[in-house]
Formats: structure tokens, C-alpha cells, sequence
């Protein structure tokens, strides 16, 4: 990844913080996109101090079409291209789907779903333009298995793995490949926070016995947006501990 430049959507904190050490950790320039901004300048700010690469943090509301439009043409100009794209934004809004706010399905498929389109829309356009590149979505595996209270969130995520092969297949003949990495139970602070009981139940799931880590997904992130995976592409690598077989 030395020199190549990579956009994070959702960059500032989280698993999208974990990526973003990540690919700084093998030499990227980085450009962080997030709501927070100030989250956003800062962590760009310390990944640049810690790793030595450049890295910015801007404010983006990727369900703004002209946001995403100027926010890439900006990238474009001042680091000269963009080699790598991660749809990592998203949200959830969890309920049971008898009553679930019509509020709420609209607001996460908004975000997780039409925003992963109008950032591929917005990059790709570049990217094969530039006949090279490499975009990575960030799924999940409800979005293969279901998940009860998650009608909006695995509706969403189950959109963006086909948007992923279908946007694998229009890109692949200009030489970008798109793939998605589907997390399982991830450790967060959302976790963290689960009785004993609810976290017994949940790694009853998981052949491996553990929760996942931010890095796990990174890890996972790196491979698919990196060269080592040059011959792969519309692909749904699953990090779930073997959850779903």
C-alpha cells in the first residue's frame, strides 16, 4: 500500500479507525470521511504523527449526491488520485419489524445502502476512468443470514453485497475490482456492555468461541484493498469466527 491513497467513509472512530491504522500502517495516504469532523481531523491528525503518511479528515454526508461528488474531485486534486475506496459508514436503528418507525428503515437503508451507491457511483466513475482501483464494502452477515430486531440493518447490508457483484461485474473490464467484507460479532463497546448471560448466548454461535476484533475486520479490509488480492474481485469475505458456514 506504500504511497497508494485510500478514502475510509466512517473513518473517525471504530472499525473504521481500525482500517485506516491499518492501511497507514502499510504506507497509505489516507483521507478520512466521516460526520464527525472534528473526530475526523483529529484521528487524521494522529495516524499521520503515528505513521509517518499524510492524512486528512473531511466532513461528509455520503446521502448528499453533490457531497460525495466534490468531496471525491477534491481528493482527486490534491493527492492525485484515489486507489482505494471503503464503504465503511453505516448505522442501525434496531427493532422488531411489527414495530419498527417507518422513520427509522428509512434513515438506515438511506445511509448504509444508498450511500455505499453514490460513493461507488462518485469513485468509481474515477476509477475507471483511471482503468485501476479497488473498493471495499463493509457488509455484514445478517445481511446473508437475517437477523431478528434488524429488518432495516439486514435489508441494507444484504443490498450492499449486491450492489458489491453487481458493481463487481460493470468495473471488472476497466481493470477495478469490488468486494465486500462481511463482519460478524465484532468486539465494540456495544458488546462490551452485554451481560454474561447474552454473551455466552451469542458466542454459542460462533464455532471459534470468541468475538471478532476491530483489527480482525482491518485485517480482512487490507487483503481485499491491497495487491495481494489482484485477482480477486465481487467477492463477500466473511470475518464471523465461522458463524455462517
Amino acid at each position: 500500500m506504500q504511497g497508494k491513497v485510500a478514502i475510509i467513509t466512517g473513518g473517525a472512530r471504530g472499525i473504521g479507525e481500525a482500517i485506516a491504522k491499518k492501511l497507514a500502517a502499510a504506507g497509505a495516504n489516507l483521507i478520512l470521511w466521516d460526520v464527525l469532523e472534528d473526530a475526523a481531523t483529529e484521528t487524521a491528525s494522529r495516524l499521520a504523527g503515528e505513521y509517518g503518511v499524510k492524512c486528512k479528515g473531511v466532513a461528509v454526508d455520503v446521502t448528499d449526491a453533490d457531497a460525495v461528488e466534490n468531496a471525491v474531485k477534491a481528493a482527486v486534486d490534491e493527492f492525485g488520485c484515489v486507489d482505494v475506496f471503503v464503504n465503511n459508514a453505516g448505522i442501525t436503528r434496531d427493532g422488531l419489524l411489527l414495530r419498527m418507525k417507518e422513520e427509522d428503515w428509512d434513515l438506515v437503508l438511506k445511509i448504509n445502502l444508498k450511500g455505499t451507491f453514490l460513493c461507488t457511483k462518485a469513485v468509481g466513475r474515477f476509477m475507471c476512468k483511471a482503468r485501476k482501483g479497488s473498493i471495499v464494502n463493509i457488509a455484514s452477515v445478517v445481511g446473508i443470514m437475517g437477523n431478528a430486531g434488524q429488518a432495516n440493518y439486514s435489508a441494507s447490508k444484504a443490498g450492499v453485497i449486491g450492489l458489491t457483484k453487481t458493481s463487481a461485474k460493470e468495473f471488472a473490464s476497466r481493470g477495478v475490482r469490488v468486494n465486500a467484507v462481511a463482519p460478524g460479532y465484532i468486539r465494540t463497546a456495544m458488546t462490551d456492555k452485554l451481560s454474561e448471560e447474552v454473551r455466552t448466548t451469542m458466542l454459542g454461535f460462533i464455532p471459534l468461541g470468541e468475538f471478532g476484533s476491530p483489527d480482525d475486520v482491518a485485517d480482512a479490509v487490507a487483503f481485499l484493498a491491497g495487491d495481494a488480492s489482484r485477482y480477486i474481485t465481487g467477492q463477500v469475505l466473511k470475518v464471523d469466527g465461522g458463524m455462517v458456514m
